[in-house]
């Protein structure tokens, strides 16, 4: 017998993971249903005591949902993935499932806002001792995780400033301190990078981002070891109901037919964009992972497959200047959200990372000036004579 190929990424994108019913539909079927009925209440019982595979109830799996997790576990190389309705359900969810009073985290200090938040403010409050690290210093993280610690968290590119964490070298010290390692891979998607080739435990995405991709719908996505997934997380998300929309899974599912294509473009306008403000006079640092003069580019070249869709820049004269500028764009929509196929500008200093207060975003360096670019699909060009009127009201 011939054995079959194994099937490459863009393949997969479309393909991976597809539950066909018996009327033989090309699209994804689309499950808009709570429950599920059982033939007799022996069957009802054999499958509540996991002896029989059945769907129960979309809060625990739904057809559509479980095509989005095969389809998102393929794309990944995981075992295993669980939907949730947002991406701050899957941080969440990835996190408080596996820790308990009395254990310790340690996180990049370089997070989405929500996701500082969390290590921050809510783990504290419930005996989890929450430890900050620069997350580009290796020696930072070796003194950390010189104690035991139950989970290490970061972000690689980081939002908003694109700071690059040696992957393997951080996972290797984490399971030394017997963490497991839980990666938000928002900003690289598992197109240009995949954390678990490095040593990572589980990925988290917001599938809000590139994946859906087109400003639409809502999701998360937790992704990791199978017997994890099934008798550590699958228990948290059964029973404190995270899920997602069987609709949303459906909208997202249609995105990543496109989403290869969408990145590749995305990334690469990415790029010009930076190079055409790095020579910008109004503007003080232009930040993109494969720039030469981004202080990790060779890491991020060895990690990333392309330099990704996100760029920072800093406009000189701080927040008056980059609110003139931002105000002044006919093109590029000022929005907190990223990975969409319309470009989208935002201030964290004033939006994503406000409430952080203004002494960590000093450390994390997000002055008043910086601005976050997620690049679409326009003609470059376009955004290019945008970015340079709007410029030249500054």
């Amino acid at each position: 017998m011939t054995k079959t190929p194994k099937r490459r990424l863009a393949t997969n994108l479309i393909h991976a993971g597809r539950i066909r019913t018996n009327l033989d539909e090309n699209a994804e079927a689309l499950f808009l249903t709570s429950g599920f009925v059982y033939e007799n209440a022996e069957l009802a019982e054999a499958v509540f005591a996991n002896q029989v595979p059945h769907f129960q109830y979309s809060r625990f799996a739904n057809p559509t949902v479980s095509m989005l997790e095969g389809r998102l576990a393929e794309i990944e190389g995981a075992e295993a993935c669980r939907c949730t309705a947002t991406g701050m359900a899957a941080v969440h969810s990835a996190m408080l499932c596996h820790l308990k009073a009395g254990d310790r985290v340690v996180a990049a200090r370089a997070l989405f806002g929500s996701c500082h938040w969390i290590v921050s403010t809510l783990l504290p409050q419930y005996g989890i001792e929450a430890v900050f690290v620069d997350g580009t210093d290796l020696n930072a993280w070796a003194a950390a995780l010189s104690t035991k610690t139950a989970m290490v968290l970061l972000e690689t590119p980081s939002n908003p400033m694109l700071e690059i964490v040696d992957l393997h070298a951080v996972c290797e010290m984490a399971h030394q301190a017997g963490a497991l390692v839980v990666v938000d891979n928002v900003f690289a998607t598992p197109l240009l990078q995949r954390p678990m080739e490095f040593g990572a435990d589980i990925v988290v995405y917001s599938a809000t981002k590139h994946m859906d991709g087109q400003g639409r719908v809502l999701g998360g996505a937790v992704l990791g070891r199978k017997q994890w997934i099934d008798e550590v997380y699958q228990p948290f998300f059964r029973n404190t109901g995270p899920a997602m929309s069987p609709f949303n899974a459906w909208v997202i599912l249609k995105g990543l037919e496109t989403m290869g294509l969408r990145v590749a473009a995305q990334s690469a306008n990415a790029a010009k964009v930076a190079d055409f403000l790095a020579e910008e006079k109004k503007i003080s640092r232009s930040l993109y992972p494969f720039r030469p003069d981004h202080p990790a580019q060779n890491l991020a070249m060895a990690q990333m497959s392309a330099g990704g869709t996100i760029v920072a820049f800093e406009v000189k004269g701080g927040k008056d200047a980059a609110f003139r500028m931002m105000n002044e764009f006919q093109i590029i929509s000022i929005s907190n959200n990223l990975g969409d196929t319309k470009s989208l500008a935002t201030h964290p200093a004033t939006t994503t990372h406000m409430r952080i207060g203004p002494e960590e975003r000093a450390k994390l360096g997000i002055s008043d000036g910086i601005v976050r670019l997620s690049v679409g699909l326009e003609d470059v060009d376009d955004l290019l004579d945008d970015l340079g009127i709007a410029l030249a009201a500054v």
